[in-house]
């Protein structure tokens, strides 16, 4: 685990490396009320064990941090790292201590930090900020009162997206954060963001980035910091894992050809925007839990017994499971259940 001093030597020699899966949380009881942590467990293994996939990111959009409690928060830390070191000892650990008070914000950072994480990232807060200017005063809070590597997640679910120079501010002013998850999806802020900060590693959203051969020029680094590989592809059928090493390799053209003729890019294209668009809220980016915990149960992968999200995310309509299922039945990825 890098300290804050040891952050961005730690991040450019390659500790942020592969693909990095965000995990959902299994629900389960009344209303969703309590979390399944078996199926926990064996989600973990199944990505970093089944899969091999090299990073984990914990408590964050997919995860829906938001419907959960500040205990439940440090529990599912504590439990993939826990799994996670006993299948694969050298998991990345990548966890978003986000929250909506910068003191929650700094116990959960200094309860990942002390569980065994290797850093921590902040959501540009959800709330009334007051853009770059109060984002960098939220850094500099928790980065004052913890010793860990930090990154920044600049999502457009929050409501305020940081600006290239903001971001940029924030990196110079936080020797801790060395990373940044930049979801915007648009890659030319991505290039900004690198010119103005070219020590930050950075995940592009877009992926068009990485065809362009951006991480071969170093403006992206070779990491997917938080992204739902493991439901691109299933033990069987590789297709996230193949496709990133080929693009990593610097084989783009073969990568290309790959995502073509292996239907990955169907996959992708076929699956809609049910992840992360709500059809009642127009041009909204959000992160919906039970997109992605119905296309876990398609895939096989464990869920617990409460398939919905917590309020306040709505119910994901017949129509969102259909094209859910038949995309990754054209796929030849559906699955029965994998053993908790």
């Amino acid at each position: 685990m890098p300290s804050a001093r040891e952050a961005r030597e730690w991040a450019a020699g390659g500790g942020l490396h592969g693909i990095g899966d965000s995990l959902y949380t299994p629900f389960s009881g009344t209303d969703g009320d309590d979390i399944d942590f078996d199926a926990y467990r064996a989600l973990v293994r199944y990505c970093v064990g089944d899969l091999g996939h090299a990073m984990l990111w914990l408590t964050s959009g997919l995860a829906e941090w938001w419907a959960l409690t500040t205990g439940e928060r440090k529990q599912l830390v504590e439990v993939a790292v826990d799994e996670a070191r006993k299948v694969a000892p050298d998991t990345v650990i990548q966890v978003c201590t986000s929250a909506t008070s910068p003191k929650e914000a700094v116990e959960l950072t200094r309860h990942a930090q002390e569980s065994g994480a290797d850093i921590c990232y902040l959501q540009t807060p959800p709330m009334e900020v007051h853009g770059g200017e109060g984002t960098l005063r939220f850094f500099r809070y928790v980065a004052d009162r913890t010793d860990i590597a930090l990154g920044m997640f600049n999502s457009p679910s929050s409501g305020y997206v940081l600006t290239p120079p903001e971001i940029a501010d924030i990196y110079r002013a936080v020797p801790a954060v060395c990373a940044i998850k930049q979801g915007t999806m648009h890659y030319a802020a991505g290039r900004a963001i690198h010119d103005l900060a070219p020590g930050l590693v950075i995940w592009e959203c877009d992926l068009i980035a990485y065809r362009a051969g951006w991480l071969q020029q170093g403006i992206v680094g070779p990491a997917q910091l938080g992204t739902a590989g493991y439901l691109q592809e299933t033990p069987e059928k590789r297709l996230c894992s193949e496709y990133w090493r080929l693009v990593w390799a610097g084989a783009l053209d073969e990568a290309v050809r790959f995502a073509e003729t292996s239907g990955y890019d169907r996959l992708s294209a076929e699956l809609g925007p049910w992840y992360t668009g709500y059809p009642g809220r127009p041009g909204y980016f959000t992160h919906w839990g039970e997109a992605f915990r119905y296309a876990a149960g398609v895939l096989g992968l464990p869920l617990g017994d409460y398939p919905y999200s917590r309020a306040p995310q709505g119910l994901l309509p017949e129509e969102g499971k259909a094209q859910i299922r038949r995309a990754f039945e054209n796929a030849g990825m559906a699955r029965k259940s994998v053993e908790v």
